[in-house]
């Protein structure tokens, strides 16, 4: 579908030529003409889909350019991020003369910030923790605000700045539109949706959708060790879930896995609250591969992007079975689910089976051959958290701040009431390390200690 199509002045469309923008991307086409007629909308849209465009064409569209004030706020989770989408708006915005777009982020001067916004902006594009630091000290008013957007909200969640978030939000105005993007839309980003936005549009085009698939294989083995490593060896997987019918075998499995190579932790009903969200953590900001669990310690555990489960002992019911399956192959990506048996339990496996189904010999798989398995982060503990008024905003600005390190080092934050957690980039973590332990945060210094 061309942009023609759509009710927008003749300046606008031939800069989009001009910009080589012949076609509507999917998500344009889906999202843009609610977006013009003012509706609130949920999109699921990744990076390099167009999305950018979706909402900067509608946002100035809209604009007032005679009306000196700020009409549009976009939130993004990183400086990087901010500096690609205000780069593409200020290329859109040509077709329209002094259009003012105003970067807010940390790691860049505040001082030279507010003297900027002392003359005013049309549109904002910051991060969360630097727009809302503007805020309290008055230097910014959203009062006259229209277009309220959300990029790539998922990323948003994963580091922790939803409070920051929903703190920029009382001050807005009664009635704006909001557009959030989202790559993947799990309970969390529903979550979100359903506290933060009025009867929205929810956009999802055909040419994104995946239907999950889950590969089910059963593998009979009286070796169940050498036979996972195998597994490991063959599939390679990013991350994975090992359930144990037993606290010990956990430890035993994970023990095991951490002696070759393979980098895992042991859940169970058996750790201390704190020791439980050490590993949880860990897991889930990607700073450890492999989870070894029972079932009633990985109850209520949700893990975006699973890549595979493994049954290393049977589940005692069906039920269980789908359960434990189920936590792979989520947000339409493919899954792989691995059930494990002994020749005298062959018969309860063969129940388990459905019509997809396959039986795998232990023999077809690759031989394990010192294949090993390394996180991609590692994380860092503050000692600080909700407690001390910390903020994810407050963490990444004290990373990013010398410009040592980039928005892209910095995985998942998660902050507690005493303590806060975070991801960075595996080669960068002795850097990240001592930018903590040598700058304060909020004008307080916190220990610092590597997981």
């Amino acid at each position: 579908m061309n942009f023609n199509k759509l009710p927008l002045t003749q300046a606008m469309l031939a800069q989009l030529q001009e910009l080589d923008y012949k076609e509507m991307t999917a998500i344009q086409e889906a999202a843009l003409p609610a977006i013009l007629q003012g509706r609130d909308i949920v999109a699921k849209a990744k990076t390099g889909s167009g999305k950018t465009a979706a909402f900067g064409i509608g946002l100035l569209h809209k604009l007032n350019v005679k009306k000196f004030r700020v009409q549009s706020l976009i939130l993004c989770p990183t400086r990087e991020l901010a500096n690609q989408v205000a780069k593409e708006l200020r290329n859109i915005a040509k077709s329209q003369h002094n259009v003012k777009i105003l970067m807010l982020t940390g790691g860049e001067s505040f001082r030279k910030q507010e003297h900027s916004l002392s003359h005013q902006a049309h549109i904002i594009v910051g991060t969360p923790g630097r727009v809302l630091k503007h805020l309290n000290k008055e230097t910014l008013s959203l009062q006259d605000l229209e277009t309220f957007v959300l990029d790539e909200a998922d990323r948003m969640l994963d580091m922790g700045f939803m409070e920051e978030v929903e703190a920029i939000m009382k001050f807005l105005p009664p009635k704006y539109q909001t557009l959030l993007f989202s790559a993947t839309y799990d309970d969390e980003v529903s979550a979100v949706i359903e506290k933060l936005l009025d009867d929205p549009v929810v956009v999802e085009s055909d040419d994104e959708e995946v239907v999950s698939d889950i590969e089910e294989i059963f593998i009979e083995s009286e070796h169940k060790e050498e036979t996972l490593l195998a597994l490991l060896a063959t599939y390679k997987p990013k991350n994975l879930i090992i359930f144990t019918n037993t606290k010990l075998k956990t430890d035993e499995i994970a023990n095991f896995l951490v002696e070759n190579k393979i980098d895992a932790l042991a859940l169970h009903g058996d750790l201390e609250q704190y020791d439980r969200n050490d590993v949880l953590v860990q897991f889930s900001n990607g700073s450890t591969p492999v989870l070894v669990a029972t079932d009633v310690a990985a109850r209520g555990l949700d893990i975006k992007e699973l890549a595979m489960v493994v049954n290393f002992d049977l589940p005692n019911t069906p039920e269980i079975y789908r359960h434990r399956i189920g936590r792979t192959g989520r947000a339409g990506a493919k899954g792989v689910a691995v059930t494990l048996f002994g020749k005298n339990e062959k018969e309860y496996a063969q129940s388990l089976f459905s019509e997809r189904s396959k039986l795998l010999q232990s023999d077809a798989l690759e031989e394990f051959d010192g294949f090993g398995m390394k996180p991609e982060f590692v994380t860092l503990v503050i000692e600080g958290g909700k407690k001390h008024k910390l903020r994810a905003g407050d963490i990444l600005g004290a990373l990013t701040a010398s410009k040592a390190l980039s928005g892209d080092d910095i995985g998942k934050i998660d902050i507690y009431e005493k303590q806060s957690y975070v991801a960075i980039k595996t080669p960068r973590a002795d850097l990240a390390y001592k930018e903590l332990k040598q700058k304060p945060i909020k004008k307080k210094n916190f220990s610092v200690w590597m997981l």
